[in-house]
C-alpha cells in the first residue's frame, strides 16, 4: 500500500483509533472462538495472554484518567467472569509447559 493510501489513517487519529478498537474487538472475538488455546500456550508462543491484555486494558483506562477493576477488565477480555471461563476452559499445564514458561521467565 502506498503512502497516499495510507494518508487517511495516518492524518484522521479519529479513523485510526476506530479501526484499532475494531482490531481488538476482533482479537477478542478470535480468542473467544478459539477456547482450547490456553493461557500457558500464549503465553510460551508469543509472550501474553488472556490476562495480560486484561493489564493492558486496566493500563490503557488508566493512561486516559479512567479507573476499571482488573476483574472488570477480565470479563471484558474473557467474555465471562474469569472464574467461570477457568472452570469451563482452563485445563492444568503440563510439566513441559511450566518448564518452558519459567525458562522463558529467566531469560
Amino acid at each position: 500500500m502506498s503512502d497516499a493510501q495510507n494518508a487517511p489513517l495516518n492524518d484522521d487519529e479519529s479513523l485510526r483509533n476506530d479501526v484499532e478498537a475494531a482490531v481488538f474487538r476482533r482479537l477478542l472475538k478470535h480468542l473467544d472462538e478459539h477456547k482450547e488455546v490456553q493461557n500457558i500456550e500464549l503465553m510460551n508462543l508469543a509472550s501474553f495472554c488472556r490476562n495480560c491484555l486484561s493489564k493492558w486494558y486496566v493500563a490503557a483506562a488508566e493512561e486516559r484518567g479512567v479507573s476499571v477493576d482488573y476483574e472488570a477488565a477480565r470479563e471484558r477480555v474473557y467474555g465471562m467472569p474469569y472464574g467461570n471461563w477457568k472452570s469451563q476452559h482452563q485445563k492444568e499445564a503440563t510439566a513441559e509447559q511450566l518448564a518452558q514458561f519459567q525458562a522463558q521467565q529467566q531469560q
